[in-house]
């Protein structure tokens, strides 16, 4: 089987495991946005799997979604990872998501440089919910006034949560992780802040997105599942 096809292949695979979850969980698989993460592959491969209808990517390391985002025009570009202060300015103009948005000196940072250009970048809150040092993002309990202060910034539009699920503990602690998220965002929607949406949960890699579709998750973040077989 060559590249293309064992791609073809994988994707179908996916989106099927995708329907599944949901209608295990009472949903349409149209409620799930896929989001193929490149961070480890070619450009050609991203190319492809953006071809097979695969139009929302996510990268990790700014400097890989600046040369992506130029050779593939009207994908749909996530950033995952952690965005440092002077790579905003170039890094704002490719992005349809900021899903890291794990400080507020980095959200004032990315407001004022989308004022400059005349956007809002819609983003999510990444929420650290493991307790793990390697995780960015804010701890639960700082959520609501992170929300209360990034919500006064002219340049962002907060749609949402994002987390990270512990490298430790497999499936279980993934679910809690995921259902943590969700019972966040429950409590936090009677009072949230004018002009904040929390509709999105961004939950759930490819070792755990039908788990983190189970528990809520809107959007996956897809990578080794994809390109498995894939050089």
């Amino acid at each position: 089987m060559d590249s293309s096809a064992r791609l073809k292949q994988n994707l179908d695979e996916v989106q099927e495991r995708i329907a599944a979850a949901a209608q295990r969980s009472g949903r349409r698989a149209a409620e799930i946005t896929l989001i193929g993460v490149t961070k480890y592959v070619s450009d050609a491969l991203t190319r492809q799997l953006f071809d097979f209808g695969c139009h929302d990517l996510g990268e990790s390391r700014p400097q890989s979604l600046w040369g992506k985002a130029e050779d593939i025009p009207g994908a749909r570009w996530h950033l995952i990872g952690h965005l440092q202060r002077n790579k905003v300015r170039r890094t704002l103009p490719y992005l349809a998501l900021l899903q890291s948005l794990d400080s507020i000196a980095l959200a004032q940072g990315v407001s004022t440089e989308a004022v400059a250009i005349g956007r809002r970048i819609p983003a999510l809150l990444e929420v650290k919910i493991a307790a793990d040092v390697t995780k960015h993002g804010f701890p639960p309990v700082e959520v609501r006034a992170a929300m209360e202060t990034i919500a006064a910034l002219p340049g962002i539009e907060l749609r949402g949560l994002m987390t990270m699920a512990s490298l430790e503990g497999g499936v279980d602690a993934a679910r809690r992780d995921f259902a943590a998220l969700r019972q966040l965002r429950d409590a936090l929607l009677p009072d949230c802040p004018a002009g904040v949406s929390l509709n999105e949960l961004s939950m759930g890699m490819s070792g755990y997105y039908e788990i983190a579709i189970e528990e809520g998750a809107t959007m996956i973040r897809v990578g080794s599942a994809l390109f498995e077989g894939l050089a």
